[in-house]
């Protein structure tokens, strides 16, 4: 296995910049995800590292190799596809071996490369059977046993799990994380999907119009994002935004008549009467008064999943959703209702409103890691 350095990346397309002088650091055996809006750049990250795209300028070194211009076969990486890329003609087995038959490797070396990513992935009743006659997370599984079977220095995934149903996506990613642990890969892994990059990443990596917003543990990106576009993009629902303003006091954020108390993390940022941008996720909302104060909710339309409701609705004019749990013997919210809800201090998200970076004293910046 390797490290991946990448330094200073570039890539324009006609008049349309796609990366935008990237910078990253993995160690050897790091897990990172790369997630963002499409039309990014994570694919042509991706391809750029895998040799299938050439920078206009910048350097790609694995670990301690510069590969920039290298041909995809001289970089040793396995790159899996969103189409599993399988050959209809081959077995299972003859796929699994077919990158190290292509390295001429020694057939006793094959048979148990072979054997070992059988066991792995649960291949064993699957060897002799065409990829026709496989599921989609049995195709899945193949590209990835076969991507194992090179033992690469680095591997790369291309939205692998897209495909796939729900279950299948669930139980696919537990399968490629615990391959990871297994194997202590270095593995580079592209998703729209949050969940998988949040349970899958050891290092998210967020990114924006072509360059990286931030980086760091995904629980870290998530409660401390370092600008207001992270912290829109991660969550689901996303994050409400509130135009405010600081108090004359610069104790409370006050918004479209509602009123919040600061967290100490934005003690020194909050200058009586600045203007500032309110953020609060839908899961840090509560139901009731504190102090015999509240913020009025005026409910919309609500989404009911159980345990819990998404209501979708207004503070202030302005919209706003807010998660309520719904206990044994509660009815949901209706529309027309006007809730009165409160916000933590320490749940409470201040951004700049010209740059959009977070106000927050400890905020890692907008590469922090």
């Amino acid at each position: 296995m390797a490290s991946l350095t990448l330094r200073a990346l570039r890539k324009q397309l006609g008049s349309q910049p796609i990366l935008r002088g990237v910078d990253l650091d993995l160690r050897d055996g790091e897990f990172a995800v790369l997630v963002g809006p499409s039309g990014c750049g994570k694919s042509t990250l991706l391809r750029t590292v895998a040799g299938l795209e050439e920078p206009d300028s910048g350097s790609v070194r694995i670990g301690d190799r510069d590969v920039t211009r290298a041909a995809p076969r001289d970089r040793d990486v396995a790159m899996v596809f969103q189409s599993y890329a399988l050959y209809p003609h081959l077995t299972v087995r003859e796929n699994l071996s077919f990158g190290m038959r292509l390295r001429n490797e020694a057939p006793s070396t094959m048979a148990s490369r072979v054997a070992d990513v059988t066991s792995m992935l649960g291949l064993g009743d699957l060897l002799e059977r065409y990829p026709r006659q496989l599921s989609g997370g049995q195709r899945q599984r193949v590209a990835m046993g076969r991507a194992i079977a090179r033992r690469p220095a680095l591997f790369l995934f291309d939205e692998p799990l897209s495909n796939l149903d729900a279950a299948l996506r669930a139980q696919v990613r537990v399968e490629i994380r615990r391959m990871h642990d297994q194997l202590g890969a270095t593995m580079v892994y592209v998703t729209h999907d949050q969940i998988e990059a949040m349970t899958l990443a050891d290092r998210l990596v967020v990114l924006h119009a072509g360059s990286i917003e931030q980086q760091g543990a995904p629980l870290e990106v998530y409660r401390r994002p370092a600008t207001q576009f992270v912290a829109g993009f991660l969550g689901s629902p996303a994050m409400n935004f509130v135009p405010a303003r600081v108090s004359s006091d610069g104790q409370r954020i006050e918004a479209q008549g509602a009123s919040v108390a600061a967290g100490p993390e934005h003690a020194g940022a909050c200058e009586p009467g600045r203007d500032v941008i309110l953020g609060v996720r839908p899961h840090d909302v509560r139901m009731g008064t504190v102090m015999g104060t509240a913020i009025e909710f005026v409910v919309d339309l609500v989404e009911a999943m159980g345990s819990e409701a998404f209501a979708h609705g207004t503070v202030g004019g302005v919209p706003f959703v807010a998660r309520i749990e719904l206990r044994v013997g509660t009815l949901a919210p209706r529309r027309g209702d006007v809730l009165p809800m409160w916000v933590a201090p320490e749940s409470v998200h201040l951004f700049d409103p010209p740059s959009g970076h977070s106000l927050a004293r400890t905020d890692r910046g907008a590469n922090g890691g």
